[in-house]
């Protein structure tokens, strides 16, 4: 008979396996990483927020993606950093704390997808559209737009989590660098067949549904600049969709590769080191793409900078004598 501890409330996380010798190289990557994720990520949000001119739908849909990477990224680095200075048999987590942070790794990969699709649908109003653009987007159908994406994914993860709290638990060790649904069941004696069965009805449901809408919305908006002689809608077309269909392949990239890796039980090392760039790569891209390809965020970061280096010369220049026009 094997001795068990039954719905202990502290748990020992695995923690990331790295080696002496590349413990601090892989720890300064993840801490300038998380600190280049919240400076860009924040500063994309405070900027859309005070500045007049990104007041549109479609910055305002975007600005749930950095919200979202905040958010994922907060709750799991941090502890993942605090990990990797304390050795492997130390490395403790209270139980609902491992589920707090299930609850935001699952949510990040989900609101994810949601967001981009109320995006893409954003960009096939603008598109083909365009006349009614205005009467659509108003501001009580991009509220709707943003509480969907947000309700959805919160349904879904609860209902994800919820099979799984309701378990018994008799073993203490996630294998993994951090919790997630997966890791949490597998601490249980019982049956997971539901769990089981929810899991890969939810990954399939949430796949389907976001590859499928954003394929139909640029088949659509293909068909439309394909057919139309406006240069000017096709060059806006080019450019606000490419910057939406980047982030989307990179969120989707890295989802499929996890998934696939589960397929090979002997490169669970790899699996882990992907998962956590599932978080980090996509939120350090996210501001990088939408800054240098969005025409707006651009001009204005531009002028911002620019106006900066121009101030001190002018006061230079014109000793303390300075007049500012109103």
């Amino acid at each position: 008979m094997e001795n068990y501890t039954y719905n202990s409330f502290t748990l020992q996380l695995e923690g990331l396996k790295v080696t002496e010798h590349s413990m601090y190289p892989v720890f300064v990557f993840l801490l300038v990483s998380y600190l280049f994720i919240m400076f860009a990520n924040v500063g994309m949000v405070v900027l859309v927020c005070i500045e007049r001119s990104l007041h549109h739908p479609m910055y305002v849909l975007f600005c749930n993606l950095p919200i979202n990477d905040i958010i994922g990224n907060s709750i799991m680095v941090p502890r993942l950093l605090s990990d990797m200075l304390v050795p492997p048999s130390e490395r403790f987590i209270n139980y609902y704390e491992c589920v707090v942070q299930a609850f935001t790794t699952h949510m990040f990969g989900t609101t994810s997808h949601t967001v981009l699709m109320i995006m893409a649908f954003d960009r096939y109003v603008a598109i083909c559209n365009p006349l009614r653009y205005a009467t659509i987007m108003n501001n009580n159908m991009v509220m709707k737009l943003i509480v969907s994406a947000w309700g959805v994914a919160v349904v879904l993860v609860a209902v994800l989590l919820g099979l799984t709290i309701r378990l018994n638990r008799c073993r203490m060790m996630i294998t993994n660098p951090y919790c997630d649904n997966a890791s949490l069941f597998k601490l249980s004696c019982e049956s997971v067949f539901i769990n089981n069965v929810y899991g890969l009805s939810f990954t399939v449901v949430l796949f389907t549904a976001s590859i499928g809408s954003v394929a139909l919305t640029y088949v659509r908006i293909t068909a439309v600049c394909l057919t139309s002689n406006n240069k000017a809608l096709n060059s806006k077309a080019l450019q606000t969709c490419s910057t939406h269909l980047s982030v989307y392949l990179i969120v989707n990239l890295c989802g499929m590769l996890i998934i696939l890796m589960h397929r090979f039980p002997q490169y669970s090392d790899y699996r882990k080191m992907l998962s956590i760039m599932f978080h980090i790569v996509p939120s350090c891209l996210n501001p990088i793409i939408y800054g240098v390809q969005s025409k707006e965020i651009r001009k204005l970061l531009s002028n911002m900078f620019t106006s900066r280096k121009v101030l001190p010369f002018i006061l230079m220049k014109g000793g303390t004598h300075v007049t500012f026009d109103s």
